[in-house]
């Protein structure tokens, strides 16, 4: 993860470079697996050298976990707008904006579905399922803390609940057509509405 996590000055080649193999991998990783790509079907798609992927990449692992934090990004600006939205509407209850912020995540789920699918359906590198457990409970832990008051602490119970119902309706809302998909988002983030930390 360090390499896609250092702020590092790109060229704009060397950025149209990168920006084509990520999608180049996004599109080979969807259509055979992570496990049975190659790099150099990779950079076949992109156009691009095996040298350039080295250049911007580690290997395999490193592409996919660099889509996973493109999602990632889009994702939280997702939930973002949807709570920044609702509180200028006036919304102040702490548990509707949480319940805005995971129905905003479903729904950003189902957009991206191909690329949801590919992090969700188990096949992906060494050790991101732990990672994608982690980022999905430092997500809820977020948000559980609007329900909350500051100097109160974090009902765990309620992080692991929350979290754990994400990540299975996560893998069930991709499944499903549109508005089948929808419909099932909005019935759970109704439910995980009705959840109240423990006093």
């Amino acid at each position: 993860m360090d390499k896609t996590d250092r702020a590092v000055r790109v060229s704009p080649r060397g950025a149209a470079t990168r920006s084509a193999l990520l999608k180049a991998a996004a599109q080979v990783f969807r259509t055979v697996g992570f496990a049975k790509a190659g790099v150099s079907e990779v950079v076949a798609v992109a156009g691009a050298s095996v040298g350039s992927l080295y250049h911007h990449f580690t290997g395999k692992a490193d592409l996919y976990f660099a889509l996973y934090e493109e999602f990632q990004q889009r994702q939280q600006e997702r939930t973002r707008q949807a709570v920044v939205d609702a509180r200028a509407a006036g919304e102040t209850d702490p548990t509707r904006l949480m319940n805005l912020a995971a129905h905003a995540y479903l729904v950003g789920c189902i957009e991206e579905r191909d690329t949801t699918r590919l992090f969700f359906s188990g096949d992906g590198p060494p050790g991101f399922e732990h990672q994608l457990r982690e980022r999905v409970t430092t997500w809820t832990d977020r948000n559980v803390a609007l329900y909350r008051k500051a100097d109160e602490p974090v009902d765990e119970a309620l992080l692991i609940v929350v979290s754990g119902a994400m990540l299975l309706a996560v893998a069930e809302v991709v499944r499903r057509d549109d508005a089948d998909a929808r419909r099932l988002a909005d019935d759970i983030t109704g439910l995980l509405g009705r959840l109240q930390p423990r006093r």
